[in-house]
C-alpha cells in the first residue's frame, strides 16, 4: 500500500451528490401557522410525501432543521435496490410469507414508482437501470446466497446465482437481482422540491421542530427553535431519527451506525453494476458520472455511531481497498453517513402509537433510505388518504412480530447503558496537549468539556453532555464534530446540531478561562 495516498485525507470530507448541485434557499419560517399535514424533515422521505400526498388536496407544510436534503439523502450511496443484504429468507423463516411478500413487494414497486416520476416529470437526475450483486469471498455464505436466491425468487424477484465479478476479487458466490437502478439524489429530489413549490405545498428551511404537543380532536401544537408555532391536523415525522420520542420510547428500539464513502477517480473503466460484500467490514462499489468525468464510489466500514476507533482509520481502510481493485488516479470526494437501524431489520412506517392518532413515523431504513422513503411516501398517503395500505402490516411501527430481534433489543440497550455510565466515569486528564485541528476531552471539578483548536490556534469549548438523553460525546476526528455513543446525535466545534435526535445545542463551558489557562500552559 502506498501511503502516499493518505494525502487525501487532509483535505475536509465532502459529499459528491451536495458538490455537484446547487444550494437551496427556501426561507425561514417567522410566523405561525395552521396546515393540514405538518411534515418533519425536507429529507427523501419528507419530500416525496409530500409529492405522493400533492393531489389529495391537502394543505401541507415541510418543516427542515437545515437545508433540504442535506442530512443522510445526500450522502447515501443512493442505489435504489430492494436487494437489502439477506432480508427475504430472514422474512420468511421469522415473520412468514406473507409479510415477506409484502416487504419484497413494496420494495420493488418503489423503484418503478421512482422511475415513474423521473420519466414523467423529465428529471435529469441520472436515473440508470442496473443490476445489484452481493457477493461472498467465503464458503461458509454460500448457502446464504442459495437460500435467499430461493427466497427472493419465490417472493416474484428476479434473483440469481453468480460464480464471478468483473473486478479482481475472488468470489465464492454471488447473488444478482435484475431490474434495479441508481441515480443522483440531490438532482432528483431538488426537481421533486421545485414541483411542490408550484403546487403551493410551503417549504421552510433552518426551521428546527423542537417540541410536539397533543392538542384537541387529535391535532397537533409543532413549536420550532424560533418560537412560531405550526397548527395541524396530522404530523408526518420523518427526520431520520425521530425528535419525539414520548409514549413509544423509540430509542430503545433503534440505534445509528456511520459508514463511510470515497469517491475515486481510476484508471479502470467502470464495468456497471451495484456490488455490496456479504463479509465483514462492508465493502460497497457503484459507478457514477459528472459531466465527462466517471468516478468509482466505494464505501463501507460500519460502526456504532460516536463508538469505535478513530474515525480517519475507516476512511484509510477504504483507500487501501480501493487501491488493491483499481488503480487510483485521485480522490476528490470523501464523506461518512449515518443509518437509523431497528432490531429486525425492517423500517417502522406508519402510525406512531396507538395512542396517538394522526400522527405518523417512517424511520429505521438501515442502509436501503431510497427505496425504504418511496415505501414510506405510499404506505403514508394510503393510511392518511384511505385508512388504510396493502403493505401496512410489516411495517406497523406498533407490531408484534418482533420475538426474533429480541435479543438484539437487549444487546443494544444494554450497550447504550453502558456508554452512559462509562461517560460519566471515565476521568480524562486535566491537562491537554492541542494541535490546530485536534480535538479532546477535558474534565474540571467532575465537569466534562469538549475543546477543539482550529487552525488559527482558537479554541472552541463545549459542555459534551448530549442535549437528548445525558450521554457524553465523544470527539470524531474524520468529521470534527461531538457525537453521542448512545442514540447518534452530533453536534460541530460550536456546539450546534448536526444530526439528531437532539433538538438543542450544546451549551457552552463556563469554565472557559480556566480551560484555556490549563491548554496555554501545555505550550
Amino acid at each position: 500500500m502506498n501511503t502516499d495516498r493518505y494525502k487525501y485525507l487532509n483535505k475536509s470530507p465532502e459529499s459528491f451528490w451536495i458538490s455537484t448541485t446547487s444550494k437551496t434557499n427556501y426561507p425561514i419560517l417567522n410566523s405561525d401557522l395552521d396546515v393540514d399535514i405538518a411534515i418533519v424533515g425536507g429529507g427523501m422521505t419528507g419530500l416525496l410525501c409530500a409529492y405522493q400526498l400533492r393531489l389529495e388536496g391537502f394543505n401541507i407544510v415541510i418543516l427542515e432543521a437545515d437545508r433540504i436534503i442535506t442530512g443522510t439523502t445526500a450522502f447515501s450511496t443512493a442505489k435504489i435496490t430492494s436487494q437489502h443484504d439477506f432480508i427475504y429468507d430472514k422474512l420468511i423463516n421469522s415473520v412468514g410469507e406473507e409479510l415477506a411478500s409484502q416487504y419484497a413487494t413494496a420494495n420493488e414497486v418503489a423503484i418503478k414508482e421512482i422511475k415513474k416520476i423521473v420519466d414523467g416529470n423529465n428529471i435529469e437526475c441520472q436515473f440508470l437501470e442496473q443490476e445489484a450483486f452481493i457477493y461472498a469471498q467465503q464458503d461458509a455464505y454460500i448457502k446464504q446466497i442459495e437460500n435467499e436466491i430461493k427466497a427472493a425468487s419465490y417472493l416474484g424477484i428476479k434473483a440469481s446465482f453468480v460464480e464471478e465479478i468483473p473486478f479482481p476479487i475472488k468470489i465464492k458466490a454471488g447473488l444478482k437481482f435484475e431490474n434495479q437502478a441508481q441515480f443522483h439524489p440531490r438532482k432528483f429530489l431538488l426537481s421533486i422540491a421545485e414541483i411542490l413549490q408550484k403546487l403551493n405545498i410551503q417549504i421552510y428551511e433552518q426551521t428546527r421542530v423542537v417540541e410536539l404537543e397533543k392538542h384537541v380532536m387529535d391535532s397537533y401544537i409543532l413549536t420550532t427553535n424560533n418560537g412560531n408555532t405550526v397548527a395541524a391536523k396530522k404530523v408526518i415525522i420523518a427526520s431520520h431519527y425521530p425528535f419525539y420520542n414520548k409514549h413509544a420510547m423509540y430509542y430503545t428500539r433503534l440505534y445509528q451506525e456511520r459508514a463511510y464513502a470515497l469517491a475515486i477517480k481510476a484508471e479502470e473503466k467502470y464495468p456497471g453494476g451495484m456490488y455490496i460484500s456479504v463479509e465483514q467490514p462492508t465493502r460497497s462499489l457503484r459507478g457514477t458520472t459528472n459531466g465527462d468525468e466517471e468516478y468509482i464510489l466505494v464505501v463501507g466500514e460500519n460502526h456504532k455511531s460516536g463508538q469505535g476507533e478513530p474515525t480517519n482509520n475507516h476512511y484509510k481502510n477504504l483507500i487501501e481497498f480501493a487501491d488493491k481493485v483499481f488503480t487510483i488516479k485521485d480522490i476528490p470526494y470523501r464523506w461518512s453517513t449515518q443509518d437509523v437501524m431497528t432490531m429486525d431489520s425492517v423500517p417502522l412506517i406508519g402510525n406512531y402509537s396507538s395512542d396517538f392518532n394522526n400522527l405518523y413515523i417512517a424511520t429505521g431504513f438501515k442502509k436501503w433510505g431510497m427505496t425504504s422513503s418511496m415505501v414510506s411516501a405510499m404506505i403514508l398517503r394510503d393510511l392518511i388518504s384511505k385508512g388504510k395500505s396493502p403493505w401496512q402490516d410489516v411495517f406497523d411501527p406498533s407490531r408484534k412480530t418482533i420475538a426474533a430481534s429480541a435479543k438484539s433489543f437487549v444487546k443494544e440497550n444494554v450497550n447504550v447503558a453502558g456508554q452512559l455510565i462509562d461517560g460519566k466515569l471515565e476521568n480524562p486528564s486535566k491537562k491537554i496537549r492541542l494541535k490546530p485541528g485536534e480535538g479532546k476531552i477535558v474534565k474540571i471539578d467532575g465537569d466534562r468539556s469538549g475543546v477543539y483548536k482550529d487552525e488559527n490556534g482558537d479554541l472552541h469549548i463545549v459542555n459534551t453532555t448530549c442535549t437528548h438523553m445525558g450521554c457524553e460525546l465523544n470527539w470524531n476526528e474524520a468529521e470534527k464534530s461531538w457525537d453521542c455513543p448512545c442514540h447518534g446525535s452530533r453536534f460541530n466545534i460550536d456546539g450546534e446540531i448536526l444530526t439528531g435526535p437532539a433538538v438543542h445545542q450544546l451549551s457552552k463551558d463556563k469554565d472557559v478561562n480556566i480551560i484555556k489557562k490549563l491548554i496555554n500552559e501545555d505550550f
